[in-house]
């Protein structure tokens, strides 16, 4: 039977008293660790990287949401911080989880850091707590497996301790939708642990969405990311579809994208790229195999995606052949390398994959990335070149995989002699380049493309 004692939490909680600790400080765990801190809870970021908590320390950010400015704020007037001493979860009065769940080399959940900041949690935890989890993850990992790893303790759920799941919804890059202005899942497994994480959500976030479980609030954090898997999915088909029948896809894309109701915009592209969109409906596909059921919308979107990459790395070949060239032996620079605009995440990103594919058939590749200045592709290093003239003029083909918007496309196509652009960057631009849209006729950027609606 649920206990109606909470040791307190509640009160303390609406007096901002109840400290709050973060296990994770990646992409999602130190905005998350901020946004409390600047909310008036006294926080402790954990992670298990020295270097992530030294920086936290010495006033910096790793990550591009968060300005190193805020960080040193909240450091210093005792607000934040930051340690990789796991027996100080103990001291905190909730523990929010925020750990990576990627997927396997055979491309099931990996939920191993789940299981293990479960452990690092059942080692110190202690009566009185609130322990919510933010990672995405399957239908019934919050109760199946957080609930009965904190259980080994001799604690019971809803009585000594209390339990919840709160889905992540960053959205890196995105300066309009912020952790306080995103309306916030909540699920509790109790009715006394529902009430204690929405009491707290309430005071760092403007809305907050209550279910009846954990289940429904992981699950409809699946569906978010399912919902967009497919949608891209059935885009980038529509975009092969338009290139076999010589059409210009995004012309048809802003064509449908003025019907006023019916329809909802998504743009063709290199693929997937990121923790989320690629990974998160295999954790649904994954779950209801163990069900016998087969995901045939999610199996099908991921397998189109999948084959973006490819078909990227062969309208490129398509490109230097009409100009009378092999793939093998010419320069290529890939224009970013990581998964979406302005951002440094090269999580899952399909430029890596291009990189790949492309070093395969014997191009030399280089790539140029404002945001990254190094990554690792396949085990091996680069560094982003710089983007200048020299350095365009010596590329055979230049291709646009990633759409920032603090590249010079004009110079781009003033000095590049042919441009396979999958992102759509360059509409509505002219120089002397040719340009290979992802589908439809190749264009020479001297010649404006005609804008939907416009008279032809």
């Amino acid at each position: 039977m649920e206990s109606t004692d909470d040791f307190g939490l509640l009160d303390r909680i609406a007096d901002r008293e109840a400290r709050v600790g973060v296990l994770g400080l990646g992409y999602v765990g130190l905005p998350l660790v901020v946004h409390f801190a600047e909310a008036g809870f006294r926080c402790l970021g954990l992670d298990v990287k020295p270097e992530i908590v030294d920086g936290v320390m010495g006033g910096r950010s790793h990550i591009d949401d968060v300005s190193s400015e805020r960080v040193a704020a909240l450091v210093s007037d005792g607000s934040l911080e930051a340690t990789t001493d796991f027996d100080r979860l103990g001291e905190v009065d909730v523990v929010v989880i925020c750990v990576p769940t990627p997927l396997s080399k055979v491309g099931d959940p990996d939920v191993s850091f789940i299981v293990s900041a479960a452990e690092q949690v059942k080692e110190r935890l202690r009566p009185g707590q609130l322990v919510i989890l933010e990672s995405t993850t399957y239908p019934g990992t919050t109760r199946e497996l957080l609930q009965n790893t904190l259980e080994e303790t001799g604690l019971t759920v809803g009585q000594d301790f209390f339990l919840a799941f709160s889905p992540e919804r960053v959205d890196p890059g995105n300066q309009d939708f912020t952790i306080k202005n995103t309306p916030k899942i909540v699920g509790g497994l109790t009715a006394r642990c529902h009430e204690l994480a929405v009491s707290l959500y309430r005071r760092v976030v403007d809305e907050v969405i209550e279910v009846s479980c954990p289940e429904a609030a992981e699950l409809a954090k699946l569906l978010e990311n399912t919902f967009r898997a497919v949608n891209i999915g059935l885009v980038n088909e529509m975009a092969v579809i338009a290139d076999r029948l010589g059409i210009d896809i995004w012309e048809v894309v802003d064509a449908a994208s003025t019907k006023p109701y019916g329809f909802m915009r998504f743009t063709p592209g290199p693929g997937l790229g990121g923790h989320c969109i690629p990974v998160d409906p295999q954790y649904l596909a994954w779950k209801m195999r163990s069900l016998r059921y087969r995901t045939r919308f999610i199996e099908l979107a991921a397998e189109v995606n999948a084959e973006m990459p490819r078909y990227v790395a062969a309208k490129t070949t398509e490109a230097l052949n009409v100009a009378g060239k092999a793939v093998n032996g010419s320069h290529v620079l890939l224009l970013g390398v990581s998964y979406k605009a302005n951002v440094d995440d090269t999580r899952e990103s399909p430029a890596l994959d291009i990189h790949t594919l492309l070093r395969e058939m014997g191009a030399i590749v280089s790539y140029h990335d404002p945001h990254v200045a190094s990554v690792r592709i396949d085990g091996e290093a680069f560094e982003s070149v710089p983007l200048v003239s020299d350095t365009l003029a010596e590329a055979d083909v230049v291709v646009v995989t990633t759409d920032h918007e603090d590249v010079d496309y004009d110079l781009v196509l003033e000095r590049a002699a042919i441009v396979v652009d999958p992102r759509n960057a360059l509409r509505g631009r002219i120089g002397r380049a040719v340009i290979y849209p992802v589908a439809g006729p190749a264009r020479s950027a001297s010649i404006p493309p005609v804008e939907a609606g416009s008279p032809v």
